[in-house]
């Protein structure tokens, strides 16, 4: 039995989102979230500001790719080409954002877990966490080549007439919802030591909470003010998660 409340398992993505909105204020947790607040407000920021200035350019773009037949649809096709920009970028700066902020993330998640779990953590000084730096990247590489083809491959639909304007956007939407769930909640697999095809078979045993998961996440960044805080916010509700679902089964399996 842990020190937190323990979760239905029929309770969805969703769910523990909310849950990282309370757990982000937990005492002895707060000071864990400040760095990674910090380098997302930074950059989510800064970039939101840039995107606002090149959005007008970019929709124009998406919607000059409209074949003629379909310009009877623009008045679907102009949200999502909003949605479409709006997603690409938010993920591709979101990933940035975690690439450079992963060592504290990682360490959020490790606190927050002995939290909730009632066994405490190791301690870890800056020391210890700079020698961790380079194995947390490396994880951060994998998580990108695992990426990469696939979002290329997405992006090449956007080139298809109709095609792009249409169906692109939607499986963009989903393929981010399933990256951002692999994102976050790999921080608490990591600091266990689970491989990252590992983690990846684990999160697809309840596929459709963890898209849900992950699409909330998605919506959230792209809502100015409320995206600047999201990263630690997502930590946590997918330390919850890990804490509920999978860590009993996977301290099972390293006995």
């Amino acid at each position: 039995m842990t020190n937190s409340t323990k979760l239905p398992k029929h309770l969805g993505g969703f769910h523990y989102i909310v849950q990282g909105w309370h757990l982000v204020t937990r005492p002895g947790i707060k000071r864990f979230v400040l760095l990674p607040l910090l380098a997302n407000i930074l950059l989510i920021g800064g970039a939101f500001w840039w995107l606002y200035q090149k959005m007008d350019g970019w929709i124009q773009w998406v919607l000059d790719k409209v074949p003629d037949w379909m310009q009877w649809l623009s008045y679907l096709i102009w949200p999502l080409a909003v949605i479409s920009v709006l997603l690409i970028f938010t993920y591709f700066f979101s990933t940035l954002a975690n690439f450079i902020a992963s060592p504290f993330n990682g360490l959020l998640a490790e606190k927050l877990e002995a939290q909730l779990t009632g066994i405490p953590a190791p301690d870890t000084d800056i020391f210890d966490l700079l020698k961790d730096v380079p194995r947390i990247l490396k994880r951060e590489i994998v998580k990108i080549l695992y990426y990469l083809p696939r979002a290329i491959a997405l992006l090449l639909l956007y080139f298809i007439p109709g095609i792009g304007q249409t169906i692109a956007p939607v499986l963009w939407f989903i393929f981010s919802a399933w990256m951002l769930a692999i994102q976050y909640c790999d921080y608490p697999f990591d600091n266990h030591k689970v491989s990252f095809i590992g983690m990846r078979n684990t999160l697809r045993q309840d596929k459709i909470d963890n898209l849900q998961f992950g699409a909330t996440v998605s919506i959230l960044t792209m809502i100015p003010v409320i995206n600047l805080f999201i990263m630690p916010v997502a930590v946590c509700g997918a330390t919850a998660m890990w804490v509920d679902r999978y860590r009993a089964q996977h301290a099972i399996r390293n006995r």
